[in-house]
This record gives structure tokens, C-alpha cells and sequence, in this order.
């Protein structure tokens, strides 16, 4: 799968970001899709970019999306979409009391827009992207909407309300509605020599990351609606620093060549998470910048083969970004985490990572293996 970077929040500065348009890829869509298609992959991660295509309050303009999702039938893409990815319009916060009525509504406008253009299609559809990271990045960091600190659960409660209200609204309309979560899978460790407070304390901030899918589900704060069968997918966001030491900033090194005993194999993590929900799943984003993608790449390639010879349904993995992307806070610096480069000048600029690109052809070649011997199996 690719995962075109579309986040349009304001960002740490109050700034609107919009970067499908920084990247170019609405300009470029058609382009690129034939890129990933070359390269053996025909299904994508995309969002409509909520402040966007609401520009006055329960008004609507699809123009750009159609654009898209028109592109994507001509050339035999799927799609995957996100309503919300982080921005919302410049009048609302989660703690608007209209935000609740704007997020259905423009849900089910969305559902109309694509069912319209592509009937008798499955819609998969993320309604809120990473609740738990925005909660953070929102409540806790003062990063975006709504600019607060320690306010993470508040936050968290809004954003998944909305989650669950569009959610239901869109499957009471439609039953061609696949509902799919992406949230970060993270480990935290406590430091060398733990007292028994700090494997307590590790163990506590490992369980909230399960927070908001619990929350989707019913499991915990059923007063929000959610229930087992809202969600069909599950998808976890891993990076390369998703696995570091409780109360610092210090994270566990993913290739050393001798591996820190409390690093975990993202095989194991995603297994204890298909053991908790036992849903099927897809790795929703993964990356690494700069010049150790190959070796990324060729991990998580590892990483899922041993998932499927365990026989967890594991749907898809998502490198996120696909073309590379700017930065939301400082538009100037370059992740290089994608399959494609920018050149620094043209932001319609394609440049093939070649190593990448190897590494991501020999991680299909093993992941065809491996479904080839379970189907014969």
C-alpha cells in the first residue's frame, strides 16, 4: 500500500498546513498512481482534507476528491480515505459545540459524494487518523487545536465521539461501509535496573495506547456508543521510534548490533494486538528516513512474513509517506522517508530512491512466497 501525506491542520505556529498540495500529489494524481502501479502496488491510503472541502459551514466542495477518486477508478486503484487528518476548519476545536453535528454531517456528504461516483463500491474509511497521537498532539503538546496542555483526555473523549458518531451515521446509510482505525502501536520500557514503580509505570503507559480503539469498541466509556462491530479494521502506525525508555527521550535502537533486550520484534507487538481485538489488520503507516530505509523496509518486509506464517490475518502494510514530505511545523525540511525524493526545487519532482524501491520489490517477492505456501497449505 501507499500513503500519500495529506495532513491540513494548523500547525504549532497557527499556521494552515495542506501538504497533498506542498507534495504536489493533487496536481500530480493521475502520475502518480501509474508510479506505484509500476511498482506492483494498486491500493493507497488518501484523505479529503476536512478544511478543504468545508469551506463555510455544511457546505460542501468535493471538486478535488472527485478528482481523485475518478483517477483512481481509471486506473484501478482502491482507496482508502481519511475524513479527518488532523485539521478541522478554522471555526471549529473538538470542544465546539457544533463539531459533533459538522463531523456527521459532513461524513455522510462524503459517503453520498463517493458512492455517487463509484456505486456498488466498498467505501473503506477512516473517520478520525490517529485519535490518540492528535489527542496528544492537541492536548498535551500544544502542537494544533485546540493548543492545550495536560488536557490529552478531553481531547481524546471529543475526538473519539466524533470517530464513533460519523462511524455509525455512515454504516446506518450504507451497508458498503468498512470502518478502519489507525493508531500508533508503541513500546515503552522502563529504564536499565527498574525499581518495581517504574515496570508499573511502564506497563500503565503501554496499556494507554489501546485507549481509543477500547474506547470505539464499547470495552471502556460505553456511554460513547461504541460497540465491537463498529470497527472492521484495525491499523497500527509503527516508525522507527516507536519503542523507547518510559519518562525520557531516549529510544530503543531498532538495528544495533547488539540488540537491547527490552526491544520487541513488531511481529510480537502486532500478534498481542490481533490476540486483544481479533480483527484483521493492516500496518496503516510505516517509514524511516534518510538512508537506512532499505533496512527498513527489508525488517518490516521480515516482520510480516513472520505475521502470516503465525496465520494473522494481516491485510496490508502502508509505507507512509510514499513521495517524500515536508515537515508540518518548519515546510522547508524534507523527511527523505519516501520511495520518491524531492529534489529541493520542484515540488513535483519524482526521484526514485533506487535502494528502496529494491528493497521494496524483494519484500513482495517474500510476502507472494509466504501467501503462496499458506494457500497451498
Amino acid at each position: 500500500m501507499a500513503g500519500f501525506e495529506c495532513a491540513d491542520q494548523l500547525n504549532a505556529f497557527g499556521d494552515r498546513v495542506d501538504l497533498l498540495t506542498e507534495t504536489a500529489h493533487i496536481e500530480l494524481i493521475r502520475e502518480d498512481y501509474e508510479r506505484i502501479s509500476a511498482l506492483g502496488i494498486k491500493t493507497v491510503r488518501e484523505g479529503i482534507r476536512w478544511s478543504v472541502v468545508e469551506p463555510k459551514p455544511y457546505q460542501y466542495d468535493f471538486k478535488e476528491v472527485i478528482e481523485m477518486i475518478v483517477a483512481a477508478k481509471d486506473l484501478g486503484i482502491q482507496q482508502l480515505w481519511d475524513v479527518c487528518h488532523f485539521g478541522f476548519p478554522d471555526d471549529l476545536t473538538p470542544f465546539h459545540p457544533k463539531f459533533h453535528s459538522r463531523f456527521v454531517s459532513l461524513c455522510l456528504a462524503f459517503l453520498e459524494c463517493y458512492t455517487r461516483h463509484n456505486p456498488g463500491e466498498m467505501l473503506y474509511v477512516t473517520p478520525v487518523n490517529e485519535v490518540s497521537f492528535l489527542s496528544w498532539l492537541g492536548g498535551d503538546a500544544g502542537g494544533t487545536v485546540p493548543y492545550c496542555r495536560k488536557n490529552g483526555w478531553d481531547v481524546k473523549y471529543a475526538l473519539t465521539k466524533e470517530f464513533i458518531g460519523g462511524a455509525q451515521a455512515m454504516k446506518m446509510a450504507s451497508d458498503r461501509v468498512r470502518i478502519v482505525t489507525t493508531e500508533p502501536l508503541v513500546n515503552m520500557v522502563p529504564g536499565l535496573f527498574p525499581t518495581w514503580e517504574d515496570t508499573l509505570q511502564a506497563e500503565k503507559e503501554n496499556e494507554l495506547q489501546f485507549q481509543s480503539l477500547d474506547m470505539l469498541l464499547g470495552r471502556i466509556c460505553p456511554e460513547l456508543g461504541g460497540y465491537e462491530e463498529l470497527v472492521d479494521i484495525v491499523g497500527f502506525n509503527y516508525y522507527y521510534n516507536n519503542q523507547w525508555i518510559t519518562g525520557s527521550f531516549q529510544f530503543l535502537g531498532w538495528n544495533d548490533p547488539v540488540p537491547d533486550p527490552r526491544w520487541k520484534p513488531l511481529a510480537d507487538l502486532i500478534e498481542n494486538a490481533y490476540q486483544r481485538y481479533g480483527k484483521p489488520l493492516i500496518i496503516s503507516e510505516t517509514s524511516h528516513p534518510k538512508e537506512d530505509r532499505p533496512l527498513w523496509i527489508d525488517m518490516i518486509g521480515e516482520q510480516c512474513a513472520a505475521l502470516l506464517r503465525r496465520d494473522v490475518p494481516l491485510l496490508g502494510v502502508c509505507l507512509y509517506p510514499i513521495i517524500d514530505r515536508p515537515d508540518w511545523d518548519n515546510l522547508h525540511i524534507w523527511h527523505q522517508a519516501g520511495i520518491w525524493d524531492y529534489d529541493g526545487f520542484d515540488k513535483k519532482s519524482r526521484v526514485l530512491h533506487e535502494e528502496s524501491a529494491i528493497a521494496l520489490f524483494k519484500a513482495q517477492l517474500m510476502l507472494d512466497d509466504c501467501l503462496a505456501l499458506r494457500t497451498i497449505s
